[in-house]
């Protein structure tokens, strides 16, 4: 499952001329927690454990390709923060929409219980895998 999820964003990010960094970027944009305020180039290195240099290049892709929007914050015009241009929330939600469809038609298929047992399997995990990504000794 995971290779095939991997295989579809491969072909996404192929079909917009992006490299599979800036696709990462992109969906760590699209799936923001807007509680958690607006992204920043800080927040995004973090999650996608970039150096500051990498991060700022895959930032000009996006931005250059009509991908994103920087935005300097208005009380710090140091701050810049983060946006999708609607149009790349447009160009994704029209090419996952057919993966949408089939997570529907196979979710249907379970009974509300069965699906919460998968829903605890999968939270356990990837809490699981979290753990592990966490304590693995850096080089």
């Amino acid at each position: 499952m995971n290779s095939q999820f991997n295989r579809i964003s491969h072909e996404f990010a192929q079909s917009q001329g992006l490299h599979l960094t800036d696709m990462q970027a992109l969906i760590a944009l699209l799936d923001a927690d807007p509680d958690e305020g607006p992204m920043t180039p800080g927040r995004l290195r973090r999650q996608l454990d970039l150096t500051s240099g990498a991060v700022t290049a895959c930032i000009d892709r996006l931005e250059k390709a009509g991908h994103i929007r920087r935005v300097r914050a208005e009380d710090d015009r140091r701050v810049v923060h983060l946006y999708d241009a609607e149009a790349a929330r447009s160009i994704a939600r029209d090419y996952f929409q057919p993966l949408a469809r089939g997570t529907e038609a196979a979710r249907t298929g379970f009974r509300p219980d069965e699906l919460m047992v998968v829903v605890r399997f999968l939270t356990e995990l990837n809490r699981e895998l979290t753990m592990l990504s966490s304590s693995s000794p850096q080089p």
